[in-house]
């Protein structure tokens, strides 16, 4: 048996987690207004494709394409019922990519739907979360990554579902933007160092930050939660630049170059899994892999 991702990260080692789904789906055909996750029934090959082409570029961990593969998000396109079927065949897919010695997150997003507005209610929430993480792990997924979450309440119910009725580590990160003022908070108002205690408390293994920004304002982030626990593992997403409109399309700016002259840095700022958001793709990967491989050789 593989020892866990705590253990590695105990054992001081840096991994390389994956990059960009989104983007990648969309450039093998994913058209607007499509589901994504629906690919891992109608098109699994291409699926496919993107997990082993992250393994091949050095990553140490891949996520699934369960990102949207709540039953709020599913039930708009028709497919609330088959919650069960799409996570768990979206594990079996990346289980398959990884092989057993890489690493597979389940992704978790978040629904959509917002406590402070009353459109939902916490048991409603739960319910949700519980069952697309329960068909993760029935699919294969070593760890759990709750991801891209704005409001704190909601991951923190997310959190609680995953731990309490999986064996698996739970990961949760939230999605915070640079303020004029300096500093970082997600779209509720929600800080770095804010949400370190409450995703404890609720059982997190590894927190983090995913999408927003770069890696290097990904390293104030990292520093900002070791600034309040010098321990718990974190993990980071970084995007590959803030996107730019250019005519109708959007584009992520940093080369896989101007990715990696930050990984060190992020690294010693304490990150312990380092890979990529939207925009990123394999080459970036294999460019982290790459830098924080030999970094940690000279060392």
């Amino acid at each position: 048996m593989k020892p866990t991702l705590k253990e590695q990260i105990a054992q001081g080692k840096t991994l390389v987690s994956d990059g960009a789904w989104g983007t990648f789906l969309q450039a093998k055909g994913l058209q607007a207004g499509e589901c994504p996750e629906w690919w891992n029934i109608e098109h699994p090959e291409a699926v496919f494709d993107i997990a082993k082409s992250y393994i091949d570029a050095g990553a140490d961990t891949i996520e699934t394409n369960s990102f949207g593969g709540s039953s709020f998000k599913l039930e708009g396109f028709g497919l609330a019922d088959r919650v069960y079927e799409i996570n768990r065949k979206a594990a079996e897919i990346s289980r398959l990519a990884a092989g057993e010695d890489k690493y597979v997150l389940g992704s978790i997003g978040p629904t959509g739907k917002m406590l402070i507005m009353g459109d939902v209610t916490e048991t409603e929430l739960y319910e949700a979360f519980k069952e697309q993480a329960m068909a993760l792990r029935d699919g294969g997924a070593d760890a759990l990554v709750i991801e891209t979450m704005t409001a704190l309440d909601e991951a923190e119910i997310a959190v609680r579902a995953a731990r309490e009725n999986t064996e698996l580590e739970v990961i949760c990160t939230m999605t915070f933007d640079h303020l004029a003022t300096g500093e970082y908070r997600t779209m509720m108002g929600v800080s770095p160092a804010e949400m370190v205690e409450v995703l404890k408390a609720a059982g997190v293994d590894i927190l983090g930050a995913n999408c927003s920004n770069g890696i290097e304002g990904m390293i104030k982030v990292t520093e900002e939660i070791r600034s309040v626990d010098k321990d718990i593992p974190i993990l980071i997403h970084a995007n590959a630049g803030l996107p730019i409109l250019q005519g109708m399309c959007t584009v992520f700016p940093e080369s896989p170059e101007m990715m990696a002259a930050f990984a060190t840095q992020l690294a010693a700022a304490g990150a312990n899994i380092i890979g990529g958001c939207c925009g990123t793709t394999p080459q970036h990967i294999r460019r982290l892999a790459e830098t924080l491989k030999t970094d940690k050789a000279l060392n």
